[in-house]
């Protein structure tokens, strides 16, 4: 409970702390309500089924993670992976996803793999969290205006046009209820801030709607039969191994994007109030709560940005807002439930377009569009239009892939191999350079990307050198195909009666290249020592120390 023993220590369970820590709980409970509900039906699951994720994972999130104020619960992020696993595999093997997702989540965290998720770059999230963005908004449609459209396909595109088929025959009262919602969530924050306006908005319509009792305009009550009041019995999911070898491939997609959304919201905290959190941790938290939400009838959880905001706007500093939110949740399914009913789903749709216009970020995405490098343009639009069309995890695996090779590329233009000047040489040694001697730099790390480059630059020596000297002083590192590379280039030279010596290589690289066995093929002990060493040795062996010139 590192969070949680943090804080203590802190002092920020104290009682100075525990009214601002209080407020900010409630605050961020009633933000939290509408959208759980709203995520959880979004994504095919039941209402209830998204509090009880908030309630569990708000509490065991916040325990076990590294952040002291995230708050943790179901999210729009989830939304498209998560509809498409309940639609393929029902309620229980989401469930299953999830808690196989918390276990690989867990594990990230023990073996410490929570610094990985930092290497994925901006294009290839802004890309993915931009489509996801757009699959929700057009996603619900169906809710917001009330539509009926046909059967339709798997695919966007293919269910983008059967609601654009279906517009005409859309539902006028549903229609206006929609509005009417998304104009309260939009303009209520102008006015006051102290009443959360998602919660605003789906008051106002669920009580519209209770009192004029719109024909056609679809509820909570009509679709789903209500909420049950109070809490779920405990229910471990059957799980067998062929169904943990059917689930592996989705349960690694909400574990990989649960990790991304976890890690960005504990960054987001930290620049707020200028904390410090630890990755491995905070996965180990995520991990937990997604283990345990499953078993409590809820699905997929992580670490929710806005929601965050909220707490820390409202003052909260400790876990104990977390865990306050979540007590709020509970309160809210035990005493309120039935009062549920009457929620019509084209708010929830109202609130959700919104949602998804926060997540698109599209200021900063248009900003990459103008300023970025034309390579990550490319990136963010690949990654974007395959989310949309595809595929997430096709999206994210291709966006990482083409990251890593631009990356690759750019590492190899970056290594220079050149040969000393008489100037550097006459700095280097006063005493000159023996004849026949040639001395060159190698500047960048030597992987497999600058192999080419170092046989290519060293093919057209000519003949009329005798030794040629590595300086390895600005090699960070080489891995085992440039030192395959810089053998071939050894034994190369060595049929052509020309001797090679390496120095000035880092502790690592000169431990690494004798492991190779490099440096008994060039009949030398140590890779380490400086050049004019180098130079010295071949100076005290005149028969064979060069070929000199003709």
């Amino acid at each position: 409970m590192i969070a949680a023993l943090e804080s203590w220590k802190a002092g920020l369970f104290h009682r100075r702390h525990l009214m601002r820590n209080l407020g900010a709980g409630l605050v961020v409970g009633v933000v939290a309500l509408p959208l759980a509900m709203a995520f959880a039906i979004a994504s095919g699951a039941r209402p209830e089924q998204g509090i009880y994720t908030g309630i569990v994972a708000g509490v065991l999130a916040a325990l076990f993670g590294s952040s002291r104020v995230s708050i943790s619960g179901p999210t729009g992020a989830f939304i498209v992976i998560l509809a498409g696993i309940t639609a393929q595999y029902g309620i229980d093997g989401l469930q299953i996803a999830s808690l196989m997702a918390g276990l690989i989540m867990l594990s990230m965290g023990l073996v410490k793999l929570g610094g990985i998720i930092r290497f994925i770059p901006t294009p290839v999230i802004t890309g993915f969290t931009a489509g996801i963005a757009v699959i929700i908004f057009v996603g619900q449609w169906k809710d917001f205006f009330g539509l009926q459209p046909a059967a339709s396909g798997q695919h966007f595109h293919e269910k983008l046009a059967m609601l654009v088929e279906a517009m005409p025959s859309l539902d006028l009262p549903t229609t206006l209820l929609a509005l009417g919602t998304l104009a309260i969530v939009v303009i209520a924050p102008r006015l006051t801030r102290r009443i959360p306006s998602p919660l605003i908005a789906m008051l106002a319509a669920t009580l519209a709607q209770a009192y004029f009792q719109f024909d056609g305009v679809a509820t909570i009550g009509s679709a789903f039969g209500g909420i049950p009041a109070g809490l779920p019995d405990l229910h471990l999911p059957q799980v067998t191994f062929a169904r943990m070898l059917e689930l592996l491939g989705p349960a690694f997609t909400i574990a990989m994007l649960g990790a991304i959304e976890s890690l960005l919201c504990a960054v987001v905290a930290d620049g707020m109030i200028g904390t410090r959190h630890d990755p491995n941790q905070e996965l180990v938290g995520q991990g937990i709560a997604n283990i345990a939400a499953p078993i409590f009838g809820g699905f997929a959880a992580t670490g929710a940005i806005a929601r965050t905001a909220t707490n820390i706007r409202n003052g909260g500093d400790s876990p104990l807002a977390s865990i306050v939110h979540a007590l709020v949740l509970l309160a809210v399914i035990v005493a309120l439930a039935p009062l549920a009913a009457h929620i019509p789903l084209a708010a929830l749709a109202a609130i959700l377009f919104v949602v998804a216009w926060n997540m698109s970020e599209a200021q900063h995405f248009s900003d990459l569009l103008r300023h970025a490098p034309v390579n990550d343009k490319a990136l963010l639009l690949i990654t974007f239009l395959l989310t949309v069309f595809a595929d997430l995890v096709i999206a994210v695996n291709v966006g990482v892939l083409l990251a890593a090779l631009l990356f690759m590329k750019r590492m190899s233009e970056t290594v220079r191999i050149e040969g000393e000047s008489e100037a550097s040489l006459a700095a280097l040694c006063p005493v000159g350079v023996p004849a026949g001697v040639q001395i060159y730099s190698i500047d960048g790390p030597l992987f497999f990307g600058a192999a080419a480059t170092f046989e290519r630059t060293l093919a057209g020596l000519h003949d009329k050198i005798g030794v040629v000297i590595f300086r390895l002083g600005r090699v960070p590192f080489a891995d085992a195909t440039a030192m395959h590379a810089l053998a071939d280039v050894v034994r190369h030279f060595q049929q052509r009666h020309i001797r090679v010596r390496v120095c000035e290589a880092n502790p690592r690289l000169a431990l690494k290249l004798r492991d190779f066995g490099l440096m008994a093929k060039l009949g030398q002990q140590d890779a380490s020592v400086s050049v004019l060493d180098v130079l010295a040795e071949i100076s005290d062996t005149p028969a064979t120390a060069a070929r000199t010139p003709d």
